[in-house]
């Protein structure tokens, strides 16, 4: 024990004079050079929005907020401006006029070249057209009009204005002649290069889309190539030495914000009609390939939105005074891609799932079906992670090496996979306990065979879910909260204070609770059954919460009593009950002939097919009960099923009259007026002639008087 404490406080020396020692130098020996401490890693505190706080000093590190777009374009304008006045101020050998004279030459050498080779290619498309191969196949013959009287004129006639200006000796109005014939060459080609690809679906139901395709989009097509074209020539380096790199980057950046807005535009115009091509398949298709008819269905309101992402990102990468557009451009392409991609593979999945549970519906578990739920829904989750992932990748942000590497990024991504897990442990708890408290409630398919939920399991089931459900959340919210960096411990304080204030301030409530909770528990009463409650409220139970009871009685209103009112409950619809009879007859009746009729009235009971099902047992007749003053009284009873007895008491009435008033010895007993008994001294004399009453008083002889 001396050795412990010993050891002890030459551990606490140890550590509290680790400074003392670091600092002190041993003599003869040179002090030890302090190296500088690298530099910690931030200390990242608070969860998840600690760390989101942590990170937005050095994002904003990062941005260079500097710069201003504004004074950018406005140099940019400066520049080109003096590259104008250069150009046209700057002294050459050749004139003015000679230089007009080649761009000139040129454009007419690609316009003749071009107008030559296309009415060629109409004469041609006109003679094969009328060949038997094609003279029936409409495609074919619109395929052969687009693609001889423009895309080839447009493929030959731009070689041959390169190949002729070779001759002419460099200069401005040469360069501009190859842009403008590059530009409209190019126009042309996607123009009719689209065309004929949508030529392809001209059958079918598709050709009404077809046809307003073919109305509509060839001038914006051949606009949109000309000035994507135009674009391209004009940021060459031979073209940009000759105008000027200012001048002709500027021209550029315009052009190319045409297209990409025209090209949008024809997107959006045209997002119905192709769509509809998209959508429509043969009805043999339709019918053996269900999954991709929803396929391409989904993806035909969807096939729109990547491409004018794409346009939103080329116009502001073209705004921007980066140098690197083709990266963006490159960027901007691979994220559309992954887009398409990224919703084909979900909703492919989607479909792969959708037709495995309708298959395996009637044969697979319920809990095996919820679970291949949670499974669709977590591999969909963790589509989304991946395409975030490559996403950021492919802007030059790795969001896996920023989880990996960073402080801030392992403090974020330690927090989201906890709040995850949090979330998926809860999901995986409520998904078990609910399909176990709904398979309880279920009802069986075959109703003879299996066994029915009771009422108990009714009652006290939905009320057990209602709780489960409550705790769940409170306990996934209160987790939650600790790992996004809040402090959870004032409002657990918060909460026990209010919760010791409510349970001082509502005594009745909680009496209501804990009555009804051993009122359901001991099963005093369920949902459905017809109770009468010491309070003088009767009806059938409609509903239980924790609180209250609600009832609705026989003439259709509802009454909600607390459980803390309620001291006594008689609950008619528990087992069985008995439809008791007492019927009485005058004493001149037969009793056996009564008791006969009693004995019919209850056999005919018996044999009717709609109330023998409320029977568990044969009629009792008890026989004389008691005799009175006004005759005799017989009983009898049926044994029915719970609810039963008010529908088997009045058929047996009815039936019991019919069969007493066709009988000439059996009489039911009735109440007559009780005659008076009067002295007859108090009775005045009757006068002569004057008619007796019907109904006269009794008269009761003279007493004789007392002396």
């Amino acid at each position: 024990m001396i050795k412990l404490k010993t050891a002890i406080f030459l551990g606490a020396l140890l550590v509290l004079g680790s400074e003392e020692l670091d600092a002190a130098t041993i003599p003869g020996l040179p002090a030890a050079t302090a190296t500088p401490p690298a530099h910690p890693q931030p200390l990242v505190q608070g969860g998840l929005l600690g760390a989101i706080s942590s990170s937005i000093d050095e994002v904003q590190a990062k941005l260079d907020l500097n710069e201003n777009l504004v004074d950018a374009w406005r140099l940019r304008a400066d520049r080109a401006a003096d590259e104008v006045d250069q150009l046209v101020n700057r002294p050459s050998a050749r004139s003015g006029w000679r230089v007009t004279g080649d761009f000139l030459l040129l454009t007419a050498v690609w316009a003749g070249v071009f107008g030559l080779l296309r009415m060629f290619g109409k004469f041609l498309t006109q003679r094969l057209c009328r060949h038997r191969v094609l003279l029936s196949r409409e495609r074919g013959q619109a395929l052969l009009g687009y693609v001889l009287p423009y895309s080839l004129p447009a493929l030959i006639s731009l070689p041959l204005t390169i190949y002729v200006s070779q001759f002419l000796p460099v200069s401005a109005g040469r360069a501009m002649a190859l842009c403008f014939a590059y530009a409209t060459s190019s126009g042309i080609f996607a123009a009719s290069l689209v065309m004929s690809l949508v030529v392809l679906f001209n059958v079918g139901h598709k050709r009404r889309a077809v046809q307003i395709i073919h109305q509509d989009s060839p001038r914006p097509l051949f606009l949109i190539g000309f000035l994507v074209a135009l674009s391209d020539a004009l940021t060459s380096p031979q073209i940009a030495q000759q105008l000027g790199s200012n001048l002709t980057s500027s021209i550029a950046v315009f052009t190319g914000l045409a297209a990409s807005i025209s090209f949008g535009l024809l997107v959006f115009r045209m997002r119905r009609p192709v769509a509809h091509v998209i959508r429509i398949l043969p009805l043999a298709q339709r019918r053996s390939q269900p999954a991709l008819r929803e396929t391409l269905r989904i993806f035909s309101g969807l096939w729109y939105w990547p491409i004018l992402l794409m346009v939103l990102v080329s116009v502001i990468n073209l705004i921007s005074v980066s140098a690197d557009n083709q990266q963006v451009l490159r960027s901007a392409l691979f994220t559309t891609v992954l887009l398409i991609a990224t919703v084909f593979l979900s909703t492919t999945l989607h479909h792969l799932f959708k037709t495995r549970h309708e298959a395996d519906l009637r044969r697979s578990s319920a809990y095996k079906e919820r679970f291949l739920n949670l499974s669709h829904a977590l591999l969909r989750i963790a589509i989304a992670i991946v395409f975030i992932d490559i996403l950021g990748r492919i802007w030059g942000v790795s969001l896996f090496e920023f989880a990996v590497s960073n402080s801030v990024g392992r403090a974020i991504s330690d927090s989201l996979s906890h709040i995850g897990l949090i979330f998926l442990i809860t999901w995986m708890v409520w998904v078990v306990l609910d399909t176990a408290i709904q398979e309880a409630l279920k009802p069986p398919v075959n109703k003879r065979s299996a066994r029915q939920p009771s009422t108990r399991v009714k009652t006290i089931l939905p009320l057990l879910r209602n709780a489960i459900k409550i705790i769940l959340v409170v306990i996934c919210a209160i987790t939650t909260m600790a790992n996004l960096g809040i402090n959870v411990a004032p409002f657990l304080a918060g909460a026990g204070v209010i919760g010791l204030a409510i349970g001082f301030g509502s005594q009745q409530l909680v009496q209501d609770v804990i009555t009804g909770l051993f009122i359901i528990i001991e099963d005093t009463l369920s949902i459905g059954d017809w109770v009468v409650l010491d309070s003088g409220h009767a009806g059938t139970v409609e509903g239980l919460t924790i609180r209250t009871l609600r009832l609705r009685d026989g003439k259709g209103f509802v009454h909600s009593v607390p459980f803390g009112q309620i001291k006594a409950v008689t609950n008619q619809s528990r087992q069985f009950a008995y439809a008791f009879f007492s019927v009485q007859f005058t004493y001149d009746t037969d009793v056996d002939k009564a008791i006969e009729l009693i004995r019919e009235a209850g056999h005919s009971i018996t044999g009717d097919p709609f109330l023998k099902y409320n029977l568990q047992g044969p009629l009792d007749v008890f026989g004389v009960d008691k005799m009175d003053l006004n005759g005799v009284v017989l009983t009898a009873q049926f044994r029915t099923v719970s609810g039963g007895q008010y529908a088997v008491s009045r058929a047996f009435n009815q039936r019991l009259k019919k069969l007493v008033d066709n009988s000439p010895w059996v009489h039911f007993a009735q109440t007559y007026p009780q005659q008076v008994l009067m002295p007859r001294q108090a009775i005045e004399p009757l006068q002569d002639g004057a008619a007796e009453p019907e109904h006269s008083a009794v008269l009761m002889p003279d007493r004789p008087r007392p002396q």
